[in-house]
């Protein structure tokens, strides 16, 4: 199983970047996984950002409400973060992670820099 992140990049303080997610191999039934998004800044742990349960729950960040967006498209595997009105203090590498059970896979992280 493999969990690609991409969407990452170089955006101006207040602008948008929208992540994917997506899953390829022996995954099965995508829409049994709860999706997560979790970034990790230079120096710092990793952190939650996103969950987006089976059963159609998000939950996010205090420092992200209202301005992330989890999303997903079980029909392609994949899932989405959507970024606005970004700020300098969401520069981190971003990581998506799909969860059943016992079961944990990991993608490999997409950097976003945010420039002031």
């Amino acid at each position: 199983v493999q969990l690609q992140a991409s969407g990452g990049g170089l955006v101006q303080s207040g602008g948008s970047l929208r992540l994917s997610c997506a899953a390829s191999g022996s995954i099965g039934i995508f829409s049994l996984y709860t999706m997560r998004w979790y970034r990790q800044a230079p120096g710092k742990q990793r952190g939650l950002v996103a969950t987006l349960t089976r059963g159609g729950i998000t939950v996010y960040a205090d420092s992200v409400k209202g301005r992330f967006t989890i999303s997903r498209d079980d029909a392609k595997n994949t899932v989405y973060l959507q970024m606005d009105s970004l700020k300098p203090e969401d520069t981190a590498v971003y990581y998506c992670k799909a969860e059943r059970g016992n079961i944990n896979y990991w993608g490999q992280g997409t950097q976003v820099t945010v420039s002031s």
